[in-house]
Order: structure tokens, then C-alpha cells, then sequence
């Protein structure tokens, strides 16, 4: 039945050396659908306030996003705004309003309580936790989690790890959760947590997925136009899960496969503004960039 994602849908103020956007769509469950439906069906289960405007929720259903999730509360909807240098790399915070979403309380609809394919945002991993107490017997469950939740919750969020089977979080957070300054020893204490597959997001420098028995590691999509990262790991995500419940194949190839097609998406949502790109993006696309990235990485039998 799709993937169920947990996460949030926001306003974003952004501003990059090349441009400035104002109250932008945005939030992690936003970015990850929007890429995930490229793939599969999605679910999603966030909250808005009464002031979120219908044409943003047109949007998503045109994606295949199910809102049967997605709660409308009293108040005003979660806004982030943030500026980047050009280091892309990282965000400097100016502004969090968590609003509605501060007493955000994830009940699923009873049509979700099956779903196959989990996803939990950067959330609070106690409300993770919850989730996956509504949840009967899903077949694979990944989780994002984030410094402030490794340091604030760290004990809630070993819990929740015990449950899932895929970590994907950045190169800094993988070293503070392990409390392990080098990332291939951080992955095996990771390891030890729970997850069976830490897939660790590098920004430009790709993206490194690390089980028991393998690592594989996958270059960035080189890219002429970069113009706003923001939601490009959730996008990943996105295109990530999304390709492995299309498929509905679990092996070692397959996980492969979706990280390429994961950094793909990523490499799609920075060419513009909050999520621009993905409104005109075509799944030929998509194919194309695949078969460019297969030739970017290829090395045997040309020499």
C-alpha cells in the first residue's frame, strides 16, 4: 500500500547567494512525499494550521499524496526561515516557529495502520516511537533523526532505534550519535544500536551506506546550478524509500540502486527554490539522469 511517512509540512523563508524566496512550501514530510511519488503512493501524516492554502494541498495530491493524514489544527502552520552562504553545506537558522506543530500528536488513519514501507521525519523520536506502535507489521522502517534530538533525547531516540531498520542522518550527526570521530567506526557503533543499514548523507560529497557485511559509497550528481539545498536529504529520502517499495525488492542491489536513484531526486529539488524543480520535473527525466550517473561511476572495461 505505498509508503507511510511521518514528518512536517511547513512554510519556508530561504535565502542563497542566488535568490530569495518568503513563506515557500516546505517541511521534511513535504520534500520526502514529493520525491517518494515519483515511485510508489504515498501517505502522509503531518499537521498545518487554517492559514495552509488549499492550491499547496492540490499540489500534493497531484503527486499521488494521500492527506487522509494530514491534520488541520487551530492556529498558524510551522515556519523555518534560514540563509546560506556559499557553502551550501550548511544553514544558518533565523527563525523557527513551531505553531501548530509543537502539539503535533501522529494518529494514523486506520487505512495506514499496515503500511509496508515506513518513514519517520526529523521528529521528536518519542512521537517516531508512537508511530510505530500504530504500525502492525511493516517490512521496512527507516528514520531521520538530528543533532538537537541526539543531544536533547538521546535515550528516547536509542529506543526508537531498536525498532528500525534504516538510520539515514548526515556525516556530523553520525559522528555525535557514536560519540566516534571516525564516520566507518561511527557506522559499526550505529550498527550496534538497532538499524541494519546506516546510509550517512555527505552533501556534495555523496552518500555512504554502510550494513554488517558491505559498504558502498555513491558520489553527488555534479550539478552547473545549485540554487537552494534546502529538503535536499529529505528528498533523497524520498526518492530512496520510494524506489524500494516501487520495486518491492529488499537485496543488496536494490539498496544499491536506491541510493542512486535517491541522490538523483536530491540532485533534481536543489536547481530552484523550495520545491519548484519537482512541479515540472517528468519521470524521462529521471531515467536520463540515471543513465548519465551509471556512466559517471563506470570503470570497468575502459581502459
Amino acid at each position: 500500500m505505498g509508503i507511510l511517512v511521518v514528518g512536517s509540512v511547513a512554510f519556508d523563508s530561504v535565502e542563497t547567494p542566488f535568490g530569495k524566496v518568503k513563506e515557500v512550501l516546505g517541511g521534511s514530510g513535504t520534500f520526502f512525499s514529493t520525491s517518494a511519488s515519483f515511485f510508489s503512493e504515498v501517505n502522509l501524516v503531518a499537521v498545518v494550521g487554517e492559514d495552509f492554502p488549499q492550491d499547496h494541498l492540490q499540489f500534493l495530491r497531484s503527486r499521488n499524496v494521500d492527506l487522509g493524514g494530514l491534520q488541520t489544527s487551530p492556529g498558524r502552520t510551522f515556519r523555518w526561515e534560514g540563509r546560506y552562504g556559499y557553502d551550501l553545506n550548511e544553514a544558518e537558522t533565523l527563525d523557527t516557529q513551531l505553531n501548530v506543530f509543537e502539539a503535533f500528536d501522529p494518529r494514523l488513519p486506520m487505512e495506514y495502520v499496515d503500511a509496508d514501507f515506513v518513514f519517520l521525519a526529523n521528529i521528536d523520536p518519542e512521537l517516531q516511537l508512537k508511530v510505530l506502535k500504530q504500525v502492525r507489521r511493516p517490512r521496512l522502517v527507516a528514520c531521520d533523526t538530528m543533532n538537537f534530538w541526539i543531544e536533547g533525547k538521546r535515550a528516547q531516540l536509542l529506543e526508537t532505534l531498536h525498532h528500525v531498520d534504516i538510520l539515514v542522518i548526515n556525516e556530523g550527526e553520525t559522528r555525535q550519535l557514536a560519540q566516534e570521530p571516525n564516520l566507518v567506526r561511527a557506522a559499526r557503533v550505529i550498527l550496534e544500536m538497532g538499524p541494519r543499514i546506516l546510509v550517512v548523507k555527505r552533501g556534495e560529497y555523496g552518500v555512504l551506506m554502510i550494513s554488517e557485511h558491505s559498504l558502498f559509497s555513491a558520489p553527488a550528481y555534479p550539478l552547473e546550478s545549485v540554487y537552494d539545498p534546502t529538503g535536499a536529504g529529505d528528498t533523497f529520502a524520498g526518492g530512496f524509500m520510494g524506489y524500494l517499495s516501487g520495486t518491492r525488492n529488499l537485496d543488496e542491489g536494490s539498496f544499491r540502486q536506491a541510493i542512486i536513484f535517491g541522490s538523483i531526486m536530491a540532485s533534481f529539488v536543489v536547481e530552484d527554490f523550495s520545491l519548484d524543480r519537482m512541479r515540472t520535473l517528468e519521470f524521462e527525466e529521471i531515467e536520463e539522469r540515471f543513465r548519465r550517473f551509471k556512466l559517471l561511476t563506470e570503470f570497468q572495461g575502459l581502459g
